[in-house]
C-alpha cells in the first residue's frame, strides 16, 4: 500500500509542489482518473502558509496538504453513484465518467480535499498521479514529489517509508479515517521572548530561563542568546507555565502563561 510522508522541518515554502500539480493536471484530460483541473480556485496539493506568533517572534511554517487517501473513506462508503474507489494500492480515485456532481463526497470528507468542478458538474482532488504510475516504465512518485527539491515530500510503499513513518502525525487524527498521508516535524506550540537590563539599555546574554508546566512540574531550560532571546519550541496545547529568568543574582518570574497560541513575551526587563 503506498503512503506519503511530508516532513514540514524539510519544506521551504518553494511551492514546486503545487506548480507541479498545476502543470501536469491543468488543461490536460486523464479521463478515466479525472478530467482536467481548473486554472484557479482548485489546488489538489496546495501550500497552507501558517504565520505563528507575534512580532517580533514569529515563525513560518509551509504546509503541504492534499487528500489523505484514506483507508476509511467517507467520500467512498457516502458516494451514491459509486463513482468514488479505493485503488489496490491505496489511493483514492474519483471516477470522472461515474461521477453525477451530487457533491455529497465533498460534505462527507472531513479534510476539506474534494473540489467541485461547476463547468463540468463533477467533483475532483488529488489522483496521486495515478496515470503516471500506471505508466511504471518512466515514473515511480507523482510529480509533487518528484518536483520537490528538499525531498520534503515522499512517496512509496508503506513498509519501505516506515522509519520515517515512525515519529509522525496525522494532520487530522480526531477524523479517524486511517490517512495514509503522515506528517512529520508538525508546528507545536512555542514562547520566546528578549532578556534586557532597563539600567544598562543592553539585552542580557546567558541569562538562565526555566519554564515549568503548572499542572505536571515538567520544567524547560534554556538561556539567552547573544541576542537576548530565548525560545522554547515543541510545547503542547493549553498548558500552563510559570516562567522564572535568573542572571547574576536577578530573578524574574512571570506566571499563568498559557500556550493557547503561539506566545511572545516581548521585551522582559530584569530589574
Amino acid at each position: 500500500m503506498k503512503a506519503f510522508v511530508i516532513d514540514l522541518a524539510k519544506c521551504n515554502g518553494c511551492y514546486c509542489c503545487q506548480i507541479a500539480c498545476k502543470d501536469e493536471h491543468v488543461g490536460n484530460d486523464w479521463t478515466p482518473y479525472a478530467k482536467p483541473q481548473p486554472d484557479t480556485g482548485q489546488f489538489w496539493l496546495g501550500i497552507t502558509e501558517m504565520v505563528r506568533g507575534q512580532v517580533p517572534k514569529v515563525k513560518v511554517t509551509y504546509l503541504p496538504k492534499m487528500c489523505h487517501h484514506c483507508d476509511d473513506a467517507p467520500c467512498v462508503e457516502g458516494c451514491a453513484a459509486h463513482a468514488i474507489y479505493k485503488r489496490d494500492d491505496g489511493i483514492v480515485i474519483v471516477d470522472p465518467e461515474k461521477c453525477v456532481g451530487c457533491q455529497m463526497c465533498q460534505d462527507n470528507c472531513p479534510h476539506g480535499a474534494i473540489y467541485f468542478n461547476e463547468s463540468l458538474n463533477i467533483a475532483q482532488k488529488c489522483t496521486g498521479c495515478s496515470h503516471l504510475l500506471d505508466n511504471e516504465e518512466e515514473w515511480e512518485v507523482p510529480r509533487c514529489v518528484d518536483q520537490c527539491p528538499t525531498e520534503a515530500i515522499r512517496f512509496g510503499e508503506e513498509e519501505d517509508l516506515r522509519e520515517l513513518i515512525d515519529g509522525s502525525e496525522l494532520l487530522n487524527p480526531k477524523a479517524g479515517t486511517k490517512s495514509r498521508v503522515f506528517y512529520r516535524n508538525l508546528p507545536k506550540k512555542f514562547i520566546g521572548g528578549t532578556v534586557y537590563d532597563p539600567v544598562e539599555k543592553e539585552v542580557i546574554i546567558g541569562a538562565s530561563c526555566n519554564l515549568k508546566d503548572s499542572e505536571s512540574g515538567d520544567s524547560f531550560t534554556t538561556e539567552t542568546d547573544n541576542y537576548g532571546d530565548f525560545w522554547f519550541n515543541g510545547l503542547g496545547d493549553d498548558r500552563t507555565f510559570t516562567l522564572i529568568i535568573e542572571k547574576a543574582g536577578k530573578m524574574k518570574v512571570i506566571e499563568d502563561i498559557v500556550t493557547s497560541k503561539e506566545l511572545s513575551l516581548g521585551d522582559i526587563a530584569m530589574e
